[in-house]
């Protein structure tokens, strides 16, 4: 491989083949203990896709993750959500954790099942590393579990039975992992609403400085990079704690500053729109109006 060229595995045989896992024994599903994998030689930096959803749990990582100004150590029972085709890096320094878990499934092993459509839901699979699932002892037990009895129907042979028993032990560990997550959004209030706290004051300084809206309207990954977690995270963070979406606190503020400018300035409409850094007029007075229930010059009418 060129240093600048990326790997890409397609699959669950590749996927074994590159780890020196041997054959798996299903084509479309696989789960192993990390314990198994081979000592990996890594000359240089390699980067990669999996075409695969991959779901780890880990023990023993032997290093610490910062999350905001906190630090959360690894040694003990931690998920971890991979959607297809990210890019991973793998360099010298990469090991693989001591003890744990790691369940791999292509996304065809979905198709025809609700678990195909309902598995984009879980916004957890485009978390960043640092948002990690941490579980309770009693948690922990409980995922493994369930990915226990995973390896015990993979190990069986295969019969007209197997997709639907394993697409139903899949689903039942998403299920749970949404669960513990929701859990660790509020075990983690006193900090996630420190970020809250921090958004709202940089939403307020985003319409308070001047120019600011020669950048267009503001976005919810413009944010969630200042406070520096993933989209998805900071959205699914937001609606536990408000019962909004990032998305939706945005508009809000948007909003409010509208009304302010409808009623204390002589500023037309589209000014107004241009200065919140709306591109097109349409789209401000449709916003409003959605948000509202009157349009822009209607709610300016009200005080007059």
């Amino acid at each position: 491989m060129h240093r600048n060229e990326i790997l890409h595995v397609k699959n669950i045989s590749q996927y074994y083949d590159i780890s020196g896992l041997g054959k798996p024994r299903h084509p479309l599903v696989a789960i192993y203990s990390f314990s198994e994998i081979p000592k990996i030689d890594i000359q240089e930096p390699i980067r990669f896709t999996l075409g695969l959803y991959v779901v780890t749990i880990k023990r023993e990582c032997n290093f610490k993750s910062q999350y905001g100004q906190t630090s959360y150590d690894y040694d003990e029972g931690v998920m971890g959500f991979t959607a297809p085709n990210q890019v991973f890096k793998a360099d010298e320094d990469f090991y693989f954790p001591e003890q744990g878990w790691c369940l791999i499934f292509h996304p065809d092993f979905l198709l025809n099942y609700e678990l195909a459509r309902k598995i984009r839901q879980y916004h957890f699979f485009d978390y960043a590393v640092s948002e990690a699932l941490i579980l309770s002892e009693d948690e922990e037990r409980d995922i493994v579990d369930l990915f226990q009895k995973i390896k015990q129907e993979i190990d069986r042979p295969i019969d007209k039975f197997s997709q639907d028993v394993l697409i139903a032990q899949l689903d039942l560990l998403l299920t749970y992992s949404n669960r513990f997550y929701n859990r660790q959004f509020i075990t983690r209030k006193p900090l996630n609403n420190h970020l809250l706290s921090r958004f709202e004051n940089l939403l307020e300084a985003f319409f308070s400085e001047e120019n600011r809206h020669l950048e267009g309207l503001p976005t919810v990954s413009y944010f969630a990079s200042k406070l520096n977690i993933s989209s998805k995270y900071f959205s699914d963070m937001l609606k536990q704690l408000t019962g909004l979406t990032a998305q939706q606190h945005i508009h809000e503020k948007l909003i409010e500053k509208a009304k302010e400018k409808l009623s204390a300035t002589n500023l037309s409409v589209s000014e107004i729109a241009y200065e919140l850094g709306f591109e097109h007029p349409q789209s401000f007075s449709k916003l409003f109006k959605t948000k509202t229930n009157v349009s822009p010059l209607e709610f300016r009418q009200s005080f007059n």
